[in-house]
């Protein structure tokens, strides 16, 4: 598995292994909970909730300073024919079940003894009106009519989600390219920023080739994810893998991470879902992204529908070869012109 250079790591902890996250888009819903909990931990501001004329839910937006977990929302042009046809064996099983939709009016909702637990999932007359109840209606009552389910499959794979993060990458550019040491790589092989020694320079943020570093409006320093480094010093999971609610955030000892990844590749290929891939991880010595990223994902769709470059390296990396090879033109000549220097001065001084 690809580490980085021991050398590079600037906290020492014995039995410290590298540690990592696994995002499964395929089971993210969009719920947020990941943003929520990041805030509420690392004591970040907001982002804003104001509902307007073309608008989204998606009221983040991207990565920033404030915002170290962001849940992407992706609009897909067509449902895929694997979801589809998974949606429609599973309603044809039985296991749809019924949507109820909530009106403001409606019936008034029967006792247990008159449902006689006849049926299964969920049905209108088993959710009560909470509008007309907390308004002070009284009994409460039932919303009357259903969803159509044949549209809400239809349209159930019309969004995909992804909660994006810093990646952690092996060949960091942040890390390359701060001349202060305010970045460095923790024990758990983590990248993180010391706030006490950034100076807001800024070279970390065109450094990144994921856009992930970025300034603070208020202070000017750079800001981003930690992979909740208080917490692993405690031996604690990170808030946004803890809040998580369908596990499309894991996170673990890294190794063993790229191995259950491995495994959900081949178990969604099983069910016909070939487009399933990893991202970050797994991929040949030379093809690696930055090296190997310690966040990784599961995608189905191309990497810039997530907002990720197909390709990426830090810059001192990727300019590494032609960088070296300057250099060493540059030596030749020096040396070349050291030598003429030394001979022109004994010629003279035979004269």
């Amino acid at each position: 598995m690809t580490s980085a250079e021991p050398t590079e790591i600037a906290i020492h902890r014995e039995g410290a292994a590298r540690m990592g996250f696994f995002t499964d888009t395929t089971v993210c819903i969009g719920c947020k909970s990941c943003e929520v909990a990041c805030k509420q931990w690392n004591d970040l501001p907001a982002d804003g909730y104001q509902f307007r004329k073309g608008g989204s839910y998606d009221h983040t937006g991207s990565l920033g300073a404030a915002t170290w977990r962001h849940v992407r929302f992706v609009e897909r042009l067509a449902p895929s024919p694997e979801a589809r046809g998974e949606a429609e064996a599973a309603l044809a099983a039985g296991s749809g079940g019924r949507l109820p939709s909530l009106p403001a009016r409606g019936v008034e909702l029967p006792s247990p003894e008159e449902l006689g637990g006849a049926g299964g999932g969920v049905r209108p007359e088993e959710v009560p009106d909470l509008v007309n109840w907390a308004e002070g209606g009284g009994v409460p009552v039932v919303g009357e009519g259903d969803v159509d389910v044949g549209a809400a499959v239809a349209a159930m794979d019309r969004w995909l989600f992804m909660s994006d993060v810093c990646k952690h990458c092996t060949n960091a550019g942040c890390l390359d390219a701060c001349p202060t040491g305010a970045i460095i790589r923790t024990e758990f092989q983590t990248v993180i920023i010391q706030p006490d020694i950034c100076n807001g320079c800024g070279y970390c943020i065109p450094s990144c080739p994921f856009g992930v570093p970025n300034r603070d409006p208020y202070d000017g320093r750079t800001a981003k994810c930690t992979l909740c480094y208080d917490r692993l010093e405690d031996g604690l999971e990170p808030a946004c893998a803890k809040a998580c609610p369908t596990d499309s955030i894991q996170f673990g000892p890294y190794e063993e991470l790229v191995r259950t990844a491995k495994g959900r590749v081949i178990e969604l290929h099983e069910r016909g879902i070939e487009s399933a891939y990893l991202y970050g991880a797994a991929d040949e010595p030379g093809e690696q992204l930055a090296g190997g990223l310690g966040a990784f994902f599961l995608l189905t769709e191309p990497p810039e529908r997530f907002g990720l470059p197909a390709n990426a390296d830090s810059p001192i990396q990727e300019n590494g070869p032609s960088a070296t090879a300057a250099g060493l033109a540059a030596a030749v000549l020096a040396a070349a012109g050291m030598v003429g220097s030394f001979v022109l001065a004994h010629r003279r001084s035979r004269r």
